[in-house]
């Protein structure tokens, strides 16, 4: 890897349109000045954009596709549709060609992880690729995954979980040893699915190899920051990442109108006026925005599709520190020391779900 990060951006991806996307770019580029963006999508809405943003316009590239996934297609329709010349594919494209580090979009999560399955293909031993989200927590950020790419886990996915997220909190948190839990109904070791206990057993024997195995967590151990990295499967993670988001908001509601509830609530506010700030910072969900894709040959994140262009820079910047941290790397060297069995043939797994 050079020392400037190249980041593909799937520019027409998302609810709001390239505007926000490429004022986030310029907003992530005053923070990480050795960047240069690929931008896709049509050239005749992203070329007239460009140039209001004088900034980013010397270190930002335009390649034009036709075709934009939409958001409610379904991921076998995607691939029909958009292999090949859709500005999703084509963004992930740049990755495999070896063009840019690392590919982000805000399009389709469902579509997305289909088409950067077979494009940049599972990583070998790895049975299916999953998403990590960022969580903020009372100790600090940890990881949890899987938030939304597969429907159920058997006990070796839960385990390839375990190693990816282990990989993704080496590089980001510089943590050589990062404490991994399994998510689960109670912290005894007789509760919860067949799958799960089997999951625990194996990460139990393998406790030391790139990662600490804690044992069982429940779901108010994710707030509190028990461990480094938190595993369940896709459709329990994405219920929990949706009610975090949703709590958080609720908060910030009910602080905004206690402080404006009367005169000296006005006052204590102004008064309070810095630690306010920081807790408005802790509740905004755009802070932390940004999924990544782990266990696939390249690195991938996923924006919210409805963020604004705050939100889009906050995961333009973890697109750039996976990159600039050899993620991939790490999760070789987790594989190395943990080997797991033979990856299922992408031709035989299920389709990915959207999130």
């Amino acid at each position: 890897m050079t020392d400037r990060i190249r980041i593909s951006v799937d520019a027409m991806g998302g609810d709001n349109g390239p505007r926000i996307v490429l004022h986030g770019a310029q907003l992530a580029l005053r923070e990480r000045k050795n960047t240069s963006y690929i931008f896709h999508g049509r050239q005749e809405e992203l070329g007239p954009l460009l140039e209001e943003f004088a900034e980013l316009k010397p270190v930002s590239t335009i390649r034009h596709s036709d075709n934009v996934i939409a958001m409610d297609e379904k991921p076998s329709q995607a691939l029909r549709k958009g292999r090949g010349n859709s500005s999703m594919w084509a963004a992930l494209q740049s990755v495999k060609d070896g063009e840019a580090d690392v590919c982000i979009s805000g399009g389709n999560t469902g579509a997305l992880m289909a088409m950067a399955t077979m494009c940049l293909r599972p990583i070998e031993g790895i049975s299916r690729p999953g998403i990590a989200a960022i969580w903020p927590t009372l100790r600090s950020d940890i990881i949890v995954l899987d938030v939304g790419a597969t429907i159920g886990a058997d006990a070796q996915q839960l385990v390839d979980f375990s190693i990816l997220g282990a990989a993704l909190a080496r590089a980001l948190f510089d943590d050589e040893q990062p404490v991994v839990g399994l998510l689960n109904v109670g912290t005894e070791e007789v509760k919860g699915l067949d799958s799960i206990r089997e999951a625990a057993r194996l990460l139990s024997v393998a406790s030391g190899a790139g990662f600490r195995y804690h044992g069982f967590v429940e779901g108010d151990d994710i707030g509190k920051g028990t461990v480094d990295v938190v595993v369940t499967e896709g459709f329990v993670g994405n219920i929990a990442l949706k009610t975090a988001e949703g709590t958080a908001r609720q908060v910030g509601s009910y602080v905004r109108n206690a402080l404006k509830a009367n005169f000296l609530s006005r006052v204590g506010a102004l008064l309070a006026g810095q630690a306010l700030d920081a807790l408005r910072r802790k509740l905004d969900p755009r802070t932390v925005n940004g999924g990544v894709f782990l266990g696939l040959n390249g690195i991938v994140i996923k924006s919210h599709g409805g963020t604004d262009e705050i939100g889009y820079k906050s995961a333009l910047g973890l697109a750039y520190e996976m990159a600039r941290s050899r993620l991939i790397d790490k999760i070789d060297e987790g594989l190395r020391q943990f080997p797991v069995k033979p990856a299922t043939p992408v031709e035989n797994q299920p389709e990915a779900k959207p999130a």
